[in-house]
Protein backbone atom coordinates (compact mmCIF):
# COMPACT_ATOMS: atom_id res chain seq x y z
CA UNK A 1 0.00 0.00 0.00
CA UNK A 2 1.40 3.37 -1.00
CA UNK A 3 1.94 6.28 1.35
CA UNK A 4 1.24 9.91 0.68
CA UNK A 5 3.91 12.46 1.48
CA UNK A 6 3.61 14.85 4.39
CA UNK A 7 3.58 17.79 1.94
CA UNK A 8 1.42 16.29 -0.82
CA UNK A 9 -0.44 19.12 -2.55
CA UNK A 10 2.06 21.81 -1.52
CA UNK A 11 3.47 23.72 -4.49
CA UNK A 12 6.97 25.16 -4.18
CA UNK A 13 8.30 27.79 -6.60
CA UNK A 14 12.09 27.48 -6.38
CA UNK A 15 13.91 30.59 -7.60
CA UNK A 16 17.05 29.73 -5.62
CA UNK A 17 20.40 28.46 -6.82
CA UNK A 18 23.71 27.04 -5.55
CA UNK A 19 23.11 25.10 -2.29
CA UNK A 20 21.22 26.53 0.71
CA UNK A 21 17.96 27.21 -1.13
CA UNK A 22 18.05 24.21 -3.49
CA UNK A 23 18.86 21.86 -0.60
CA UNK A 24 15.78 23.14 1.24
CA UNK A 25 13.47 22.77 -1.76
CA UNK A 26 14.81 19.28 -2.47
CA UNK A 27 13.93 18.33 1.11
CA UNK A 28 10.41 19.69 0.61
CA UNK A 29 10.22 17.60 -2.56
CA UNK A 30 11.33 14.53 -0.62
CA UNK A 31 8.36 15.18 1.68
CA UNK A 32 5.95 15.17 -1.25
CA UNK A 33 5.76 18.80 -2.42
CA UNK A 34 5.59 19.64 -6.12
CA UNK A 35 8.74 21.70 -6.71
CA UNK A 36 9.19 23.80 -9.84
CA UNK A 37 12.81 24.92 -10.27
CA UNK A 38 13.05 28.17 -12.22
CA UNK A 39 16.42 28.59 -13.95
CA UNK A 40 17.94 31.11 -16.28
CA UNK A 41 18.01 30.02 -19.93
CA UNK A 42 21.32 28.83 -21.33
CA UNK A 43 23.25 28.12 -18.15
CA UNK A 44 20.72 27.35 -15.45
CA UNK A 45 21.73 26.93 -11.83
CA UNK A 46 25.35 28.04 -11.34
CA UNK A 47 26.29 24.61 -10.03
CA UNK A 48 25.52 22.99 -13.39
CA UNK A 49 28.97 24.25 -14.43
CA UNK A 50 30.76 23.61 -11.13
CA UNK A 51 33.10 20.81 -12.17
CA UNK A 52 35.19 18.80 -11.98
CA UNK A 53 34.20 16.24 -11.03
CA UNK A 54 31.79 15.42 -13.83
CA UNK A 55 29.61 12.37 -14.37
CA UNK A 56 30.27 10.06 -17.31
CA UNK A 57 27.76 12.02 -19.41
CA UNK A 58 29.17 15.42 -18.49
CA UNK A 59 27.05 16.66 -15.59
CA UNK A 60 28.62 18.46 -12.67
CA UNK A 61 28.28 16.24 -9.63
CA UNK A 62 27.82 19.36 -7.46
CA UNK A 63 24.54 20.17 -9.21
CA UNK A 64 23.20 16.70 -8.50
CA UNK A 65 23.66 17.31 -4.77
CA UNK A 66 20.54 19.34 -4.08
CA UNK A 67 18.09 19.09 -6.96
CA UNK A 68 16.16 15.84 -6.86
CA UNK A 69 12.36 15.75 -6.76
CA UNK A 70 12.07 18.90 -8.88
CA UNK A 71 10.97 19.87 -12.35
CA UNK A 72 13.04 22.42 -14.27
CA UNK A 73 11.72 25.28 -16.39
CA UNK A 74 13.93 27.97 -17.93
CA UNK A 75 12.56 31.51 -17.64
CA UNK A 76 14.31 34.78 -18.45
CA UNK A 77 13.11 37.06 -15.66
CA UNK A 78 14.14 40.15 -17.64
CA UNK A 79 11.74 39.15 -20.45
CA UNK A 80 8.18 40.43 -19.82
CA UNK A 81 6.50 37.27 -21.08
CA UNK A 82 8.68 34.95 -19.01
CA UNK A 83 8.35 37.20 -15.98
CA UNK A 84 4.59 36.99 -16.33
CA UNK A 85 4.82 33.20 -16.27
CA UNK A 86 7.04 33.38 -13.18
CA UNK A 87 4.55 35.65 -11.40
CA UNK A 88 1.75 33.27 -12.35
CA UNK A 89 3.71 30.40 -10.81
CA UNK A 90 4.28 32.41 -7.63
CA UNK A 91 0.59 33.26 -7.50
CA UNK A 92 -0.40 29.61 -7.29
CA UNK A 93 2.48 28.49 -5.08
CA UNK A 94 2.25 27.72 -1.38
CA UNK A 95 5.96 28.35 -0.87
CA UNK A 96 8.44 30.50 -2.78
CA UNK A 97 12.17 30.17 -2.10
CA UNK A 98 14.69 32.72 -3.40
CA UNK A 99 18.24 33.83 -2.75
CA UNK A 100 18.51 36.95 -4.88
CA UNK A 101 20.46 39.85 -3.42
CA UNK A 102 18.09 41.87 -1.19
CA UNK A 103 16.01 44.19 -3.36
CA UNK A 104 16.47 42.27 -6.63
CA UNK A 105 13.21 40.32 -6.32
CA UNK A 106 11.31 43.56 -5.68
CA UNK A 107 12.85 45.18 -8.76
CA UNK A 108 11.91 42.16 -10.86
CA UNK A 109 8.33 42.26 -9.64
CA UNK A 110 8.70 39.08 -7.59
CA UNK A 111 8.88 40.68 -4.15
CA UNK A 112 6.77 39.50 -1.25
CA UNK A 113 4.63 42.61 -0.90
CA UNK A 114 3.50 42.39 -4.51
CA UNK A 115 2.93 38.65 -4.51
CA UNK A 116 1.02 38.50 -1.22
CA UNK A 117 -1.65 40.79 -2.68
CA UNK A 118 -2.80 38.04 -5.04
CA UNK A 119 -1.60 35.14 -2.87
CA UNK A 120 -2.05 36.00 0.82
CA UNK A 121 -1.28 32.43 1.88
CA UNK A 122 2.19 32.51 0.31
CA UNK A 123 5.14 31.48 2.48
CA UNK A 124 7.96 33.57 1.01
CA UNK A 125 11.35 32.22 2.07
CA UNK A 126 14.63 34.04 1.48
CA UNK A 127 18.26 33.15 2.04
CA UNK A 128 20.54 36.16 2.43
CA UNK A 129 24.18 36.67 3.28
CA UNK A 130 23.89 39.20 6.10
CA UNK A 131 20.18 39.90 6.33
CA UNK A 132 18.02 42.29 4.35
CA UNK A 133 17.74 45.35 6.61
CA UNK A 134 21.14 46.37 7.99
CA UNK A 135 24.43 47.53 6.56
CA UNK A 136 25.18 44.04 5.26
CA UNK A 137 22.16 43.87 2.98
CA UNK A 138 24.21 44.79 -0.07
CA UNK A 139 26.98 42.27 0.63
CA UNK A 140 27.11 38.93 -1.11
CA UNK A 141 27.19 35.79 1.00
CA UNK A 142 29.42 32.89 0.05
CA UNK A 143 30.00 29.89 2.28
CA UNK A 144 33.78 30.20 2.47
CA UNK A 145 33.50 33.90 3.27
CA UNK A 146 30.92 33.18 5.96
CA UNK A 147 33.11 30.54 7.57
CA UNK A 148 35.82 33.19 7.78
CA UNK A 149 33.90 36.25 8.98
CA UNK A 150 31.50 34.16 11.09
CA UNK A 151 34.25 32.89 13.36
CA UNK A 152 34.09 29.24 12.34
CA UNK A 153 37.54 29.16 10.76
CA UNK A 154 39.08 30.70 13.87
CA UNK A 155 38.18 27.57 15.86
CA UNK A 156 38.95 25.03 13.12
CA UNK A 157 42.43 23.65 12.55
CA UNK A 158 45.52 23.06 14.67
CA UNK A 159 46.63 25.54 17.34
CA UNK A 160 49.86 26.37 15.50
CA UNK A 161 48.31 26.22 12.03
CA UNK A 162 46.28 28.46 9.77
CA UNK A 163 42.56 28.91 10.39
CA UNK A 164 40.83 26.27 8.28
CA UNK A 165 37.47 25.89 6.60
CA UNK A 166 35.29 22.84 7.08
CA UNK A 167 35.53 20.39 4.17
CA UNK A 168 31.99 21.06 2.91
CA UNK A 169 29.84 24.19 2.62
CA UNK A 170 28.61 23.72 6.16
CA UNK A 171 27.22 27.26 6.55
CA UNK A 172 24.99 26.73 3.53
CA UNK A 173 23.88 23.43 5.04
CA UNK A 174 23.11 25.08 8.39
CA UNK A 175 21.20 27.87 6.66
CA UNK A 176 19.25 25.35 4.60
CA UNK A 177 18.22 23.32 7.62
CA UNK A 178 17.08 26.46 9.41
CA UNK A 179 15.20 27.56 6.30
CA UNK A 180 13.39 24.22 6.19
CA UNK A 181 12.30 24.63 9.81
CA UNK A 182 11.10 28.17 9.13
CA UNK A 183 9.10 27.12 6.07
CA UNK A 184 7.45 24.20 7.87
CA UNK A 185 6.64 26.45 10.84
CA UNK A 186 5.08 29.06 8.53
CA UNK A 187 3.00 26.39 6.79
CA UNK A 188 1.78 25.18 10.18
CA UNK A 189 0.92 28.73 11.24
CA UNK A 190 -1.02 29.15 7.98
CA UNK A 191 -3.19 26.21 8.98
CA UNK A 192 -4.45 28.32 11.89
CA UNK A 193 -4.54 31.78 10.32
CA UNK A 194 -4.89 31.22 6.59
CA UNK A 195 -2.11 33.75 6.11
CA UNK A 196 1.40 33.23 4.79
CA UNK A 197 4.44 35.17 5.95
CA UNK A 198 8.03 35.98 5.18
CA UNK A 199 10.75 33.59 6.28
CA UNK A 200 14.34 34.79 6.18
CA UNK A 201 17.56 33.04 7.12
CA UNK A 202 20.91 34.77 6.79
CA UNK A 203 24.12 32.84 6.41
CA UNK A 204 25.70 35.06 9.07
CA UNK A 205 23.10 34.26 11.69
CA UNK A 206 23.16 30.60 10.73
CA UNK A 207 26.90 30.29 11.31
CA UNK A 208 26.81 32.24 14.57
CA UNK A 209 23.98 30.07 15.90
CA UNK A 210 25.92 27.02 14.72
CA UNK A 211 28.86 27.93 16.96
CA UNK A 212 26.72 26.61 19.88
CA UNK A 213 28.94 25.95 22.94
CA UNK A 214 31.83 27.97 21.50
CA UNK A 215 29.55 30.98 21.15
CA UNK A 216 28.19 30.45 24.64
CA UNK A 217 31.69 30.34 26.15
CA UNK A 218 32.34 33.78 24.70
CA UNK A 219 28.95 35.34 25.36
CA UNK A 220 28.56 34.05 28.93
CA UNK A 221 32.09 33.55 30.26
CA UNK A 222 34.13 35.95 28.16
CA UNK A 223 36.28 33.07 26.93
CA UNK A 224 37.48 33.55 23.36
CA UNK A 225 37.78 30.04 21.88
CA UNK A 226 40.65 29.06 19.64
CA UNK A 227 41.82 26.14 17.55
CA UNK A 228 42.31 22.79 19.27
CA UNK A 229 42.72 20.48 16.29
CA UNK A 230 40.64 17.40 17.04
CA UNK A 231 40.40 18.06 20.76
CA UNK A 232 37.31 19.33 22.59
CA UNK A 233 37.49 22.52 24.66
CA UNK A 234 35.51 21.06 27.57
CA UNK A 235 35.73 17.24 27.48
CA UNK A 236 38.79 14.95 27.62
CA UNK A 237 39.37 12.48 26.04
CA UNK A 238 37.04 13.52 23.22
CA UNK A 239 39.49 13.52 20.33
CA UNK A 240 41.59 11.47 17.97
CA UNK A 241 44.31 9.35 19.57
CA UNK A 242 47.07 7.49 17.75
CA UNK A 243 46.74 3.71 17.67
CA UNK A 244 49.37 1.41 16.17
CA UNK A 245 48.37 2.10 12.56
CA UNK A 246 45.97 5.03 12.26
CA UNK A 247 44.07 7.59 14.32
CA UNK A 248 41.25 6.43 16.57
CA UNK A 249 38.35 8.73 17.43
CA UNK A 250 37.37 8.38 21.08
CA UNK A 251 34.34 10.18 22.51
CA UNK A 252 34.42 9.65 26.29
CA UNK A 253 31.92 12.00 27.87
CA UNK A 254 31.88 11.15 31.59
CA UNK A 255 33.93 9.77 34.47
CA UNK A 256 32.43 6.28 34.36
CA UNK A 257 33.27 5.94 30.67
CA UNK A 258 36.80 7.14 31.33
CA UNK A 259 37.34 4.55 34.04
CA UNK A 260 36.05 1.82 31.73
CA UNK A 261 38.27 3.08 28.90
CA UNK A 262 41.33 2.74 31.10
CA UNK A 263 40.39 -0.84 32.00
CA UNK A 264 39.82 -1.88 28.37
CA UNK A 265 43.10 -0.46 27.06
CA UNK A 266 45.07 -2.08 29.86
CA UNK A 267 45.93 1.08 31.77
CA UNK A 268 43.74 0.94 34.90
CA UNK A 269 46.23 3.09 36.78
CA UNK A 270 45.14 6.08 34.70
CA UNK A 271 41.63 5.68 36.01
CA UNK A 272 42.94 5.76 39.57
CA UNK A 273 45.21 8.77 39.04
CA UNK A 274 43.88 11.71 41.08
CA UNK A 275 44.78 14.11 38.26
CA UNK A 276 42.29 12.41 35.96
CA UNK A 277 39.52 11.60 38.44
CA UNK A 278 37.16 14.26 37.08
CA UNK A 279 36.69 15.93 33.72
CA UNK A 280 38.09 19.20 35.05
CA UNK A 281 41.32 17.49 35.98
CA UNK A 282 41.53 15.64 32.70
CA UNK A 283 41.07 18.92 30.85
CA UNK A 284 43.75 20.64 32.95
CA UNK A 285 46.18 17.78 32.33
CA UNK A 286 45.19 17.17 28.74
CA UNK A 287 48.72 16.81 27.33
CA UNK A 288 49.96 14.29 29.90
CA UNK A 289 46.78 12.22 29.67
CA UNK A 290 46.85 12.18 25.86
CA UNK A 291 50.45 10.91 25.88
CA UNK A 292 49.62 8.17 28.38
CA UNK A 293 46.53 7.05 26.45
CA UNK A 294 48.43 6.93 23.17
CA UNK A 295 51.19 4.86 24.78
CA UNK A 296 48.58 2.24 25.66
CA UNK A 297 46.64 2.46 22.40
CA UNK A 298 49.85 2.12 20.38
CA UNK A 299 49.96 -1.58 21.21
CA UNK A 300 47.11 -2.50 18.83
CA UNK A 301 45.70 -1.40 15.47
CA UNK A 302 42.77 1.01 15.54
CA UNK A 303 40.24 -1.52 14.20
CA UNK A 304 40.98 -3.90 17.09
CA UNK A 305 40.44 -1.12 19.59
CA UNK A 306 37.13 -0.24 17.93
CA UNK A 307 35.94 -3.83 18.48
CA UNK A 308 37.14 -3.98 22.08
CA UNK A 309 35.83 -0.57 23.03
CA UNK A 310 32.54 -1.15 21.24
CA UNK A 311 32.03 -4.41 23.12
CA UNK A 312 32.45 -2.43 26.33
CA UNK A 313 29.87 0.14 25.24
CA UNK A 314 32.40 2.88 24.65
CA UNK A 315 32.06 5.20 21.63
CA UNK A 316 35.06 4.86 19.34
CA UNK A 317 35.74 4.61 15.63
CA UNK A 318 38.38 4.93 12.98
CA UNK A 319 38.69 8.08 10.89
CA UNK A 320 36.97 6.99 7.70
CA UNK A 321 37.36 8.52 4.29
CA UNK A 322 34.11 9.16 2.38
CA UNK A 323 34.10 5.73 0.73
CA UNK A 324 34.68 4.02 4.07
CA UNK A 325 31.99 6.15 5.69
CA UNK A 326 29.32 5.01 3.23
CA UNK A 327 30.48 1.40 3.53
CA UNK A 328 30.34 1.62 7.32
CA UNK A 329 26.82 3.06 7.23
CA UNK A 330 25.76 0.26 4.88
CA UNK A 331 27.23 -2.33 7.24
CA UNK A 332 25.28 -0.88 10.15
CA UNK A 333 21.99 -0.92 8.23
CA UNK A 334 21.61 2.84 7.88
CA UNK A 335 20.57 2.55 4.19
CA UNK A 336 22.60 5.64 3.32
CA UNK A 337 22.34 5.68 -0.49
CA UNK A 338 19.41 6.15 -2.85
CA UNK A 339 19.49 5.60 -6.60
CA UNK A 340 17.37 7.64 -8.98
CA UNK A 341 16.99 6.33 -12.52
CA UNK A 342 16.56 8.60 -15.51
CA UNK A 343 14.64 7.79 -18.66
CA UNK A 344 17.90 7.41 -20.59
CA UNK A 345 19.01 4.67 -18.21
CA UNK A 346 21.57 6.68 -16.29
CA UNK A 347 21.43 6.48 -12.50
CA UNK A 348 22.08 9.28 -10.02
CA UNK A 349 23.30 8.06 -6.62
CA UNK A 350 22.79 10.31 -3.61
CA UNK A 351 22.86 10.27 0.18
CA UNK A 352 19.45 9.36 1.56
CA UNK A 353 17.35 11.95 3.34
CA UNK A 354 18.15 11.41 7.04
CA UNK A 355 14.53 12.02 8.14
CA UNK A 356 12.52 8.86 8.81
CA UNK A 357 8.75 9.28 9.03
CA UNK A 358 6.65 6.22 9.89
CA UNK A 359 3.32 7.32 8.34
CA UNK A 360 4.38 9.73 5.59
CA UNK A 361 7.87 8.60 4.55
CA UNK A 362 10.05 10.58 2.21
CA UNK A 363 9.99 9.48 -1.42
CA UNK A 364 12.51 9.78 -4.21
CA UNK A 365 10.27 10.38 -7.20
CA UNK A 366 12.38 12.42 -9.62
CA UNK A 367 16.10 12.53 -10.42
CA UNK A 368 17.73 15.97 -10.69
CA UNK A 369 16.29 17.49 -13.86
CA UNK A 370 18.10 18.56 -17.00
CA UNK A 371 17.84 22.27 -17.72
CA UNK A 372 14.31 23.14 -18.94
CA UNK A 373 13.45 19.45 -19.06
CA UNK A 374 9.89 20.11 -17.97
CA UNK A 375 8.96 23.07 -20.17
CA UNK A 376 6.02 21.23 -21.75
CA UNK A 377 4.89 19.83 -18.40
CA UNK A 378 4.99 23.34 -16.95
CA UNK A 379 2.83 24.83 -19.69
CA UNK A 380 0.24 22.06 -19.31
CA UNK A 381 0.32 22.23 -15.53
CA UNK A 382 -0.08 25.99 -15.44
CA UNK A 383 -3.05 25.73 -17.78
CA UNK A 384 -4.54 23.01 -15.56
CA UNK A 385 -4.32 20.40 -18.31
CA UNK A 386 -1.68 18.31 -16.55
CA UNK A 387 -0.73 17.17 -13.11
CA UNK A 388 -1.17 19.60 -10.25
Amino acid sequence: MGHSGALDGVVVADFSRILAGPMATAALGDLGATVVKVERPGGGDDTRSWGPPWTADGEATYYLTANRNKRSVALDLTDPADLERAVALASRADVLVENFRPGVADRLGLGYERLRTDNPGLVYASVTGFGSRGAGADLGGYDFLMQAVGGLMSITGWPDGEPTKVGVAVVDVLASLNLQVGILAALQARERTGEGQRVEVSLMNAVLAGLVNQASSFLNAGVLPGRLGNEHPSIVPYQTLRAADRPLAVAVGNDAQFSKLCQVIGAPELGRDVRYAGNGGRTAHRAELTAALEAALGRRPAAEWVSLLGAAGLPAGVVNDVAEAFAYAEKLGCEPIVELAREDGTVVRQPANPVRLSATPVAYRLPPPRLDEHADWFDNWMSDEGER
